[in-house]
């Protein structure tokens, strides 16, 4: 057991968009990323997912509307429900993520941004 620094995991990778695995607990993955942009309307059938901003300003975007999650905050999306992360004016935003690890990274969309093995740090 050793303490995680998020922002040493971080400074470790720049490729956005693509998971970086820091923990297990139990059966949950809990990974960073870095996005910025749009990434694509997927959704989760059987897992839940929790985005915490840990910099800059995150928009969730679902079919009925878009949620401001700034850092310091998190959002959970409930298991199907359809949703788009995005960022605003090129802005790169690092998020942990924590999920099952069971959870396709974009859902049952196969897209050229899917990603099928995470990196772990």
């Amino acid at each position: 057991m050793k303490a995680i620094n998020i922002k040493e995991k971080l400074s470790k990778f720049d490729k956005q968009w693509h998971p970086h695995r820091i923990a297990m607990v139990d059966d949950h993955q809990i990974y960073l990323a870095k996005l910025s942009g749009d990434f694509i309307w997927h959704k989760h059938d059987n897992e839940d997912e929790l985005f915490q901003v840990v910099k800059g300003t995150l928009y969730m975007k679902f079919r009925d509307k878009t949620v401001k999650v700034e850092a310091g905050e998190l959002i959970v999306v409930p298991k199907g429900v359809e949703h788009c992360p995005s960022t605003k004016d090129g802005e790169e935003v690092h998020v942990l993520l924590f999920e099952k690890a069971s959870t396709k990274h974009t859902g049952e969309v196969d897209s050229e941004r899917t990603v099928s093995q995470y990196i772990d740090l």
